[in-house]
């Protein structure tokens, strides 16, 4: 094979002397309070049955798609999938797109247009920002749910506006590395105030909040936000993502997304597998979601009984984090619950800055109370 160039070996080795590269890893039967299986229907074999029978009823069986949603990829499921994700998350209209990456991509890079200005939450997906990387409109960042901060910022960026530049504010309702929300609220209403554009991904939201229709739904914003993404691949226990949106936006996206116009569809078992899931949910989420408020719920109350709540971001979500500054330290302790049979990643700088280190913790609805409470002793013994 050929020699990997200087410059590209250069870059692994830094990452090595910095005690940050990432490798893939190989699967372990461990405990799990790592995936974004938030409800367990990754898991569950009754659904992979249903999809069979969904395919058989609607007369599906390739194994692909074939193409793009534009040439011969955009079989019957879709329109089913989307009218169905319009309807019930109270939405104009939903366009499904292969992940929650290619929506983001797909969107920040074809709407915000030249002489248009973005300002995101610093913490934003990668996917987002890479999304306003590859856009023609301005960014600037903000600081993490401070809209104090983000007045100000969008005040002093006001000598940089055209006469008819748009504005667009993004934010997560669960962020993915924090695991805490924006006021979103208030946020909707200094948009809708200001005539702004607010896009809010809800990829750690949906199936958790709003009796599973995420955050906007649960807060009454759904007719407030200019677009909302969603995830199938979390909550779900699926595969893809869609905008929310309304049916002009729909149109334009299907005209200049290319990370939908030039990709081949998702096939008909990964769209038949998230109208199973989101039927599993409407019937049985409730239960799910109960079992995982009350693992939330004894999580926090078992930090605090330890006394280590101060280690922790604050979050009502699924997801916790413990601040551990240094990747050496914070991989130290992920291997210490690994070898105790807990599956717990450590997530390095530069995935978050430098000094904010930590273990992200995922909470299921299947975690029961022991492996909560023994995963946190050995925590407590670390720190």
């Amino acid at each position: 094979m050929a020699k990997l160039p200087k410059k590209l070996e250069l870059k692994l080795e830094k990452r090595r002397q910095d005690n940050a590269l990432r490798v893939l890893p190989q699967p372990q039967s461990l405990i799990d309070f790592s995936s974004n299986d938030y409800l367990g229907l990754a898991q569950k074999q009754d659904l992979a049955n249903d999809v069979s029978k969904l395919l058989k009823e609607n007369e599906l069986n390739p194994n692909g798609s074939s193409g793009s949603r534009l040439l011969t990829g955009n079989h019957v499921m879709y329109k089913e999938l989307e009218d169905f994700l319009a309807k019930y998350h109270n939405s104009e209209a939903a366009l499904v797109f292969n992940s929650g990456y290619d929506a983001n991509i797909g969107f920040f890079s074809s709407v915000p247009q030249r002489g248009d200005i973005v300002f995101y939450d610093e913490l934003v997906h990668a996917s987002i920002r890479d999304g306003i990387k590859i856009g023609n409109a301005r960014s600037y960042k903000f600081t993490h749910n401070d809209m104090e901060k983000l007045s100000k910022v969008i005040e002093r960026s006001r000598n940089d506006l055209d006469e008819d530049a748009e504005i667009y504010i993004v934010t997560e309702s669960v962020f993915s590395m924090d695991g805490d929300t924006p006021d979103l609220k208030a946020l909707a209403q200094f948009c809708s105030e200001n005539n702004y554009h607010l896009i809010v991904d809800e990829a750690h939201a949906l199936g958790v909040f709003g009796e599973g229709k995420g955050l906007i739904s649960q807060l009454g914003l759904e007719k407030e936000i200019f677009a909302r993404i969603i995830t199938f691949g979390k909550a779900l226990g699926s595969h893809g993502a869609a905008v929310l949106c309304s049916n002009a936006l729909k149109r334009y996206l299907v005209n200049f997304a290319r990370s939908l116009i030039y990709t081949t569809a998702l096939s008909p078992h990964t769209i038949a597998s998230v109208l199973v899931a989101y039927s599993y949910m409407m019937k049985n989420g409730g239960i799910q979601r109960k079992k995982l408020r009350f693992n939330i719920d004894y999580f926090k109350e078992r930090i605090r009984t330890l006394e280590i709540q101060d280690n922790f971001i604050n979050s009502d979500s699924a997801i916790h984090c413990l601040i551990l500054s240094g990747n050496k330290k914070v991989k130290q302790l992920s291997e210490q619950l690994q070898e105790a049979g807990f599956d717990v990643k450590p997530i390095l700088s530069p995935t978050v800055k430098e000094g904010e280190e930590r273990l992200r913790f995922c909470l299921h609805s299947y975690n029961t109370k022991e492996e909560i409470a023994n995963l946190l002793q050995i925590v407590k013994t670390y720190i």
